[in-house]
């Protein structure tokens, strides 16, 4: 089974993780793909192949002889797919793509433009893997996960290829924020690890935000309108002012790169109470702890403006900037980096705005960055991933594996 093969699969299992889910993983559906990940690991000859209670796929490939003394390196991807748009039935088809618009879904005339969508013109020339234009893709990080397990198979099918022990992890509910909890660092035994879950080919990242949520509950006094003057304290009106607060400039629209962000991306209730919900973001440290009491400093103005206790703001730290854990290992860059230009590929270092299961492992003292897996648009209906990125990226894997 090649990658595209074994991608196509993967698809075909609705992984989807759930924000509100209260189990571990979140969603049961994605063991379904892990006991069937765990049982194609074992076939393919790794050791030890196994899902554990809370859904997390390991294996282990071991070391050729003459190479035991290299010190293992893991390779970690995630099963689930975003909540963010609808991920079941995921009907998934390959475009010889020759340049112009892409008619996803001709009934419903759902198309992808090449106008809208300027990475488009990267890829003339290429077959790209597109959906109906009805749910996501699932790149994100399933194609991660075909292209980690095609490299081992093929390093365990051509045993001539000296390499250390490499050990497989396949983590659930990445995409709501809990890949890691769950993760056995210690029982994983690598001693250094690589992410599969970047975008673009090329993308070799060490640098993350700093992420927290924050939640702003408003507690009003609901008076009826006709009797309200000087006695209704509207808790939606006082949540709409809270927002306004922020600065208008840092909010996702309008930040990139290195810039931070606050992100309100959820509001509900009525006149007695009512909820915000943000992301916080900033790759510099003491940019977000800045951030995070510009929160604070808003509940209190208007907390002296309206009554002590009428905003309570919570937050909580989600992931650092795993570029701390990095530093001290910079060859993990300078290897991938090689391993890139072995397979023809041209590094780009960028900054994830956003953060990875390698984030955290790199705090849980598994220094992890990550790397491309070739997919763009992810999730949403208009994800797609070049056939030839995915190839691009098994050749990497397994340059990087080899030990020299």
């Amino acid at each position: 089974m090649n990658v595209t093969e074994r991608f196509l699969r993967y698809v075909s299992f609705d992984t989807q993780s759930d924000e509100a889910g209260t189990t571990t993983p979140t969603t049961e559906k994605q063991k379904v793909l892990g006991a069937a990940l765990a049982a194609e690991l074992s076939q393919i000859g790794l050791q030890n192949a196994h899902m554990d209670q809370y859904g997390y796929v390991y294996a282990a490939l071991p070391a050729t002889p003459g190479c035991e003394g290299v010190p293992c390196m893991g390779l970690i991807a995630h099963m689930d797919t975003s909540p963010d748009a609808p991920g079941a039935d995921v009907r998934a088809r390959i475009v010889d793509y020759r340049g112009g618009d892409i008619v996803l879904n001709e009934e419903k005339n759902l198309v992808m433009r090449e106008k809208e969508f300027e990475s488009l013109a990267r890829y003339r020339g290429q077959r790209l893997i597109v959906t109906d234009g009805t749910t996501l893709l699932g790149a994100d990080d399933k194609a991660g996960v075909a292209e980690i397990i095609s490299a081992v198979e093929y390093l365990a099918a051509h045993p001539e290829i000296p390499h250390g022990r490499i050990a497989v992890g396949i983590t659930p509910d990445e995409e709501v924020g809990q890949g890691s909890d769950h993760f056995n660092v210690e029982g994983f035994g690598a001693a250094v690890a690589y992410t599969v879950d970047g975008g673009e080919l090329g993308e070799l990242e060490y640098e993350n935000f700093n992420a927290a949520n924050a939640g702003v509950f408003i507690h009003g006094v609901n008076i009826h309108p006709g009797s309200a003057k000087n006695k209704l304290k509207n808790a939606l009106l006082i949540g709409v002012e809270f927002a306004g607060l922020l600065p208008p400039a840092e909010t996702p629209a309008h930040t990139e790169g290195y810039e931070g962000f606050y992100h309100l991306h959820n509001m509900r209730g009525d006149e007695t109470q009512t909820e915000l919900h943000f992301l916080i973001r900033d790759h510099d440290r003491e940019k977000f702890e800045a951030k995070k009491q510009f929160l604070t400093q808003a509940a209190d103005f208007l907390n002296a403006k309206y009554g002590k206790g009428t905003v309570e703001v919570i937050i909580k730290d989600s992931y650092y900037n795993m570029k701390e854990q990095i530093e001290p290992h910079m060859y993990l860059i300078h290897r991938a980096r090689a391993a890139m230009e072995k397979a023809g590929v041209k590094p780009l270092e960028v900054p994830i705005r956003g953060g990875t299961d390698g984030a955290r492992l790199s705090y849980m003292g598994l220094p992890c960055p990550n790397l491309s897996t070739g997919g763009v648009n992810f999730h949403g209906v208009h994800e797609y991933i070049p056939v030839e990125s995915m190839e691009k990226m098994v050749e990497v894997l397994i340059h990087l594996a080899t030990a020299e």
